[in-house]
């Protein structure tokens, strides 16, 4: 189609009165625009005014000009923004003084809430655990050497007899497992003598899980669950009291020639008997030994989740080794603190049952309680949770035997923390009725419970403590509180300190107490089952230890 080439005009309607204004001047001014001359400012203002309009808003614009620089004379720039968003500086003054007082309470408040609720953050905070993790890689030469060892295994075995409780029994079956892997030997399942404090007749079977400990260890050290036909006559070669801290070589000299000879040799009182210092592969043998192989049995693994999952329910919670027993008193040469009367049943005791105090009997009690050898009280324990900013909301589950006094010697502790549980306290109806008049049972649902916590921390050393440290390490340097009671003890008995005085110095105290990895090398004597690190683990810049 072709366009058409007519052209179209458009026009648009202008009303006269928009025209008759335009001169031909104006036309001329806007096509050809020529200079002119502006007046002052002063001048402009001035003719401004002759429209009544253009007045009103310039009036309106200095008087607000004016009222804003008013204001901002009137502020403090310096002033801190409130921390209320809806109350101002700027109208404080329009606020009657019991609201103003209202809202520097709830600043007031809102600050102490922050600082509160960072210190419980703090608390519940866990060590640096320097990237370190299990490492129970066996040297080559150790694996070429279980090929040998189960040849012999069924020609020659090992009897122990371990004593004590629960976890003094653990650490003598540790030794014994790794005697026998010294001897050649196959290991009998270890005979647990009934205990003359508890009277507890436990066997081996009753606390740990006797399949997953042979399968555990099955390349390391045969075990068996009792001798063989073969051997059932043989008259075994018992040996005397081993003396302390003795070595591999040691063993092989005195018990290899006789155990060659009679196929059978029995050990009794292993307790501490093995060096602490033992070859790389030994030490990773003791670590396997006491945190894979040594699992408790199903019934005690039950009942210790399920206390362990009613602590957990309302978030984490912090686990006490509380060593308040009489037996505890008597044996430490220390007194409970509780009142005379029981200082004075502490005093008969020892004086019936000498035998019993394993402290320094040279020591007075003043002495041994500076020395840092007493278990802190419970009154102690509180004092230093307190420091160390534990909340007083915080849940708390305590082991141990009932305490000399009762209840009642626990009632510091409760009076500022009330949350606080024993297995007795959490169990249902029956649940440990399965377990009762069971030291070593019990005890091992503590030490279930007590292991899996956030946050633990004993009274005093010993087995169980020394376990759970062990324990804990190897399962990633989970926090444990190490009361520092040499150096704290003086603050403690200084009754001119005060409270915030007393809290700054034993949070110093403890900065380098909380479960960071040590290295065992830098304490002598002491167990790798305590200290795994560097033995029994790594991290990335390690070097890893072999025969």
């Amino acid at each position: 189609m072709v366009r058409s080439k007519t052209r179209h005009l458009s026009y648009i309607a202008v009303p006269s009165h928009f025209i008759d204004p335009l001169s031909s001047s104006s036309f001329q001014g806007i096509l050809s625009p020529r200079k002119v001359s502006r007046p002052p400012p002063v001048f402009c203002l001035f003719s401004a005014t002759r429209n009544p309009r253009t007045l009103i808003v310039v009036l309106l614009f200095i008087v607000s000009l004016l009222g804003f620089l008013s204001i901002g004379l009137r502020d403090n720039p310096l002033l801190p923004y409130s921390t209320l968003p809806c109350v101002t500086y700027g109208n404080r003054r329009s606020l009657n003084p019991s609201a103003q007082a209202e809202a520097s309470a709830l600043a007031a408040a809102a600050v102490v809430q922050r600082k509160e609720e960072a210190k419980e953050m703090e608390f519940w905070s866990q060590p640096d655990g320097l990237g370190y993790r299990p490492c129970l890689e066996f040297s080559g030469e150790y694996r070429r050497e279980s090929e040998a060892v189960h040849l012999n295994h069924r020609r020659k075995y090992l009897l122990v007899v371990v004593s004590g409780g629960l976890n003094q029994q653990r650490n003598q079956i540790v030794d014994a497992v790794v005697i026998a892997r010294i001897l050649e030997a196959a290991l009998v399942i270890p005979i647990l003598q009934v205990n003359a404090i508890w009277g507890d007749d436990s066997e081996f079977a009753d606390i740990f899980n006797l399949d997953h400990f042979k399968k555990v260890l099955a390349k390391d050290v045969r075990v068996v669950s009792s001798l063989p036909s073969t051997h059932l006559m043989t008259r075994p070669v018992e040996a005397k009291i081993t003396p302390l801290d003795v070595s591999p070589q040691w063993i092989r000299s005195r018990y290899l020639r006789r155990l060659n000879r009679e196929g059978v040799l029995l050990l009794r009182g292993l307790d501490s008997r093995l060096s602490k210092d033992l070859p790389p592969d030994l030490q990773k043998l003791r670590c396997k030994v006491a945190f894979q192989a040594l699992r408790f049995a199903t019934p005690i693994l039950d009942i210790g989740n399920k206390l362990t999952e009613r602590m957990r329910s309302k978030g984490p919670y912090l686990a006490l080794h509380l060593r308040m027993e009489k037996d505890v008193w008597v044996r430490t040469g220390c007194l409970p603190g509780l009142s005379d009367d029981f200082n004075e049943v502490i005093h008969e005791e020892r004086k019936r049952r000498p035998e019993l105090l394993t402290a320094r009997s040279n020591m007075t009690y003043e002495e041994r309680k500076l020395a840092g050898l007493c278990p802190l009280n419970a009154l102690e324990v509180t004092r230093l949770l307190k420091a160390l900013d534990a909340p007083k909301n915080a849940r708390i589950y305590w082991a141990g035997g009932e305490p000399l006094g009762g209840m009642a010697a626990l009632e510091p502790l409760r009076k500022e923390f009330p949350d606080l549980y024993n297995k007795q306290k959490l169990s249902l109806p029956g649940e440990l009725e399965p377990f009762a008049k069971k030291a070593s049972l019990l005890a091992a649902i503590d030490y279930i419970v007590c292991e899996k916590s956030n946050v633990f921390m004993p009274s005093h050393g010993g087995n169980m403590a020394h376990m759970i440290r062990g324990h804990r390490a190897f399962a990633g340097h989970k926090k444990f509180i190490t009361p520092n009671k040499r150096q704290m003890l003086p603050y403690l008995l200084n009754n001119s300190l005060s409270e915030t005085e007393f809290n700054r110095i034993v949070k110093e105290l403890h900065h380098g107490s909380l479960g960071q990895p040590e290295f065992r090398t830098d304490k002598i004597g002491k167990d790798v089952t305590a200290y795994p690190i560097p033995e029994c683990m790594c991290n990335s810049t390690s070097t890893r230890l072999t025969l």
